[in-house]
């Protein structure tokens, strides 16, 4: 193939998925020159295994990148049908907006913002290498001979990277939705010594709405108040669709069972780890066989479309087989397949082998973001991807690493559990997975993150300001509420009885009253006349802040333990092989993760606290030194 220089570039991103568009524009509103290819441009942000954005600690991530300056949530506000805020009746650290996007409008969208994004080209094109000159990334080469030089590069290939699309017995070599597959680059990335594995994942089927018979299923409407993702968003969101509820059957199961061998996951012909948390559903019989119904959801690809995906379907039988599987579901025993369902195999690197900086140990300049790095999800790629472009472009300018902590935000958490502890299969962000969640709610993802964005150079100051006002007012409130008392009464009585909480003989502050679980700010209204008129967003957090203040304040000192650990922070050359005291296991791990400091050397999986101890001992010794002391 006849090469020829394209251009030069400082940045250059490779796919434009959900990753892909948050490097991208992170790097360029950076004013770094970038770059991003995508092999088919009418694939931009494509959305193939649901058309939805958020979800349980999903929606954390979304608030979370908004906040940082990122563009996801927007997107979502202008291109989302139906918006619903899950586990409303449990605590507030587990409030997740989930919003169901209207998905070709959600890609114009992104494809439109990064077109006209300054600093920033967008190319269709296959990149089939990545070159290393004088031991750092030179240039990225495409598969017309096409190279440009540039400084970084930023792999975001979600599940295009040797791609293998698989129906039953039918397998090729591709892409999601039809599109080809990236294979050379495999190659090229194994050239530079990155340690690559083989994951998989899957899609549901989708079918024609007019061939489903609803009246079969159970109606599930958005929510009557929507709250939208972006803190910038000043209308709120408005429910344009509706989503269905049905239930499989044991006919569904009986199909399943019957044909299980010829089912790809357990015949031999899936090769790659599937996500645990989102499994195909004969995995579900297989693991769950005495369970008699599983729930599917079915949910609007968009406003001008007929088709719907049929979530918790997601398989790789044959397609006969899939038919006789919808077919045996109330609602669907008419259903007309648009596109049946298929499971995926493609490349990712050990995310072991980066740094918290999503930057590839010993090979500087090359970045990994979103599925590429092990994880599974729109929301889990995008905040990779503003991650990995904001530290690309501020190496490039030489300024400090952009890391964000696990007890700050989710995002510091999602990556921290990658670099550190590594996943054995597709990373799928949860609550669970976060252990100081009461701090990180969705709702106050603008108090946490709006400086980083800010000190980062993606969020305005008039934005910072407000965010510092929003909260300044939250402050007032609560201590109005402190100093302010209501006497007892009849009518206060009578709506404490209501409410079925106890009397107040003689009278009680206002944030006593609201530190009740029956009783609600609102509530407070008719027995506060000097109640200020606050926003919805303000009052929220006031009420949370007051409610949950024990709670807050025990996690905040668990959060000072977390700094603690972390301010130990441990040489990136040092050789732990020599630490006495250590295990050898410990030995072998801390030299392979090279960890930034204590606190992420005691995550470690193989680190004991054993282990942690000698390097508190070890380090104590080696400031001693420093300080002209002698070691014990």
């Amino acid at each position: 193939m006849h090469e020829f220089s394209a251009g030069q570039y400082d940045i250059a991103v490779i796919g434009a998925g959900h990753a892909g568009i948050e490097a991208a524009l992170a790097a360029a509103r950076l004013g770094l020159e970038t770059i991003i290819f995508t092999i088919n441009l009418d694939a931009v942000g494509n959305m193939p295994c649901n058309p939805a954005i958020g979800g349980t600690g999903k929606g954390h991530l979304v608030r979370e990148l908004d906040a940082l300056g990122g563009e996801m949530a927007k997107a979502a506000d202008a291109c989302c049908i139906q918006y619903r805020l899950l586990n409303k009746g449990k605590g507030p650290a587990v409030w997740s907006l989930r919003a169901q996007a209207d998905r070709r409008k959600y890609q114009g969208y992104m494809k439109g913002v990064l077109e006209r994004q300054e600093h920033l080209a967008v190319r269709q094109g296959e990149v089939t290498e990545i070159r290393v000159e004088n031991g750092a990334v030179s240039a990225v080469v495409l598969a017309t001979g096409a190279v440009f030089s540039v400084r970084a590069a930023i792999v975001a290939t979600g599940t295009y990277l040797a791609g293998r699309t698989i129906v039953g017995e039918w397998v090729q070599d591709s892409g999601p939705d039809g599109m080809h597959a990236a294979g050379p680059l495999t190659d090229s990335l194994r050239a530079l010594g990155l340690p690559l594995r083989r994951f998989k994942t899957g899609t549901p089927p989708r079918v024609n709405a007019r061939t489903v018979d609803f009246d079969e299923m159970e109606l599930q409407p958005g929510d009557d108040l929507p709250v939208p993702f972006s803190y910038g968003t000043a209308v709120p969101p408005e429910n344009r669709a509706v989503c269905w509820l049905t239930w499989t059957t044991d006919e569904t199961k009986r199909i399943v069972q019957e044909n299980l061998h010829r089912a790809p996951m357990y015949s031999g012909v899936i090769e790659g780890i599937g996500p645990r948390y989102c499994p195909s559903f004969e995995t579900k019989i297989v693991r769950f066989p005495d369970k008699q119904r599983h729930q599917l959801f079915v949910e609007p690809m968009g406003l001008d479309t007929e088709e719907l995906y049929i979530q918790g379907f997601s398989s790789s039988m044959p397609e006969e087989v899939q038919i006789a599987m919808l077919h045996s579901v109330p609602g669907l025993r008419r259903a007309v397949i648009t596109r049946p369902a298929y499971a995926i195999e493609y490349e990712c690197v050990d995310p072991l082998a980066l740094r918290p900086t999503l930057e590839v140990k010993g090979v500087p300049g090359l970045y990994g973001a979103g599925q590429f790095n092990g994880s599974s999800g729109y929301e889990e790629a995008a905040v990779q991807g503003l991650v990995a472009g904001v530290n690309a472009a501020r190496k490039l300018m030489g300024q400090d690493e952009f890391i964000l902590s696990r007890a700050e935000s989710y995002i510091g958490a999602l990556i921290d559990d990658l670099v550190t502890k590594g996943t054995n299969e597709p990373y799928r962000m949860m609550t669970s997975r976060s252990e100081y969640r009461l701090l990180l709610r969705q709702d106050n993802a603008d108090l946490r993150l709006t400086k980083r964005g800010y000190e980062a150079g993606l969020v305005p100051a008039e934005r910072l300001r407000a965010v510092e006002e929003k909260y300044a007012a939250v402050s007032r409130e609560i201590k109005r509420l402190a100093h302010t008392g209501v006497s007892q009464s009849k009518e206060l009585s009578a709506f404490l009885e209501s409410k079925g909480t106890a009397d107040i003989p003689g009278g009680s502050p206002l944030d006593a009253l609201l530190r009740r679980p029956q009783i609600h700010y609102e509530d407070l209204a008719p027995f506060d006349p000097e109640r200020p008129d606050l926003s919805p967003d303000i009052a929220e957090q006031v009420e949370i802040s007051v409610k949950y203040e024990g709670y807050i304040r025990r996690q905040q000192k668990q959060v000072e333990d977390f700094h603690r650990m972390a301010s130990h922070r441990l040489p990136p050359d040092l050789d732990y092989s020599g630490i006495q005291g250590l295990r050898l296991e410990a030995r072998e791990k801390l030299n392979a993760v090279r960890p930034l400091d204590l606190g992420q050397a005691s995550r470690i999986s193989g680190v004991s606290p054993a282990d942690t101890a000698a390097l508190m001992i070890y380090l104590e010794s080696a400031a001693r030194k420093k300080d002209g002391g002698t070691p014990p």
